[in-house]
């Protein structure tokens, strides 16, 4: 069984979705629980039920919009991957710092495999769980700030969020 809870922010409803020891499974800058269970792999997915409690996760998004920038850094994640080079390319979103954010180019690079520019991408269109692993910190090559599934003025609002803006 699953658990989801939806937390108010700036830049609109981000609701997440947890196992009961805690780890996120799904989340994202929407109150549309099937939406999130549509990003998560059939191998994890799960019945889920509203529940305010959802482990440290909770904790972790106040402390980040409080101003706690690594707060969400030690949430563990849960998603599969599919492949080596996905998994280890996650790996590496989730060490982009705050107020650091990177092309598409320099994220594939940083990944060991500067070729893989579209795979980069593809990364980040993957990732179920928005924020805890980082999507947005990675932007266009030419710098501006190009996709988001959960729109532009949300990640617009992350990024200025962490350059304390």
């Amino acid at each position: 069984m699953l658990r989801h809870a939806t937390f108010d922010t700036p830049a609109g409803p981000f609701t997440v979705v947890a196992t009961s020891a805690g780890a996120v499974r799904a989340a994202g800058f929407t109150t549309d629980v099937p939406e999130l269970m549509r990003l998560v792999h059939p191998a994890l997915a799960a019945p889920v039920v509203a529940d305010d409690d959802v482990g440290p996760a909770a904790a972790a998004v106040r402390d980040y919009l409080d101003g706690d920038l690594t707060a969400l850094d030690g949430v563990v994640v849960e998603q599969h991957s599919g492949g080596e080079f996905l998994r280890h390319a996650w790996e590496v979103m989730r060490q982009i710092k705050p107020g650091a954010p990177v092309t598409y180019t320099r994220y594939a690079e940083l990944a060991g495999r500067p070729a893989a520019v579209r795979g980069a991408a593809s990364a980040c269109a993957r990732n179920a769980v928005a924020l805890f692993l980082p999507c947005h910190r990675v932007l266009r090559t030419d710098g501006s700030l190009g996709g988001y599934r959960w729109g532009l003025p949300v990640k617009e609002w992350l990024l200025k969020h962490e350059a304390g803006d």
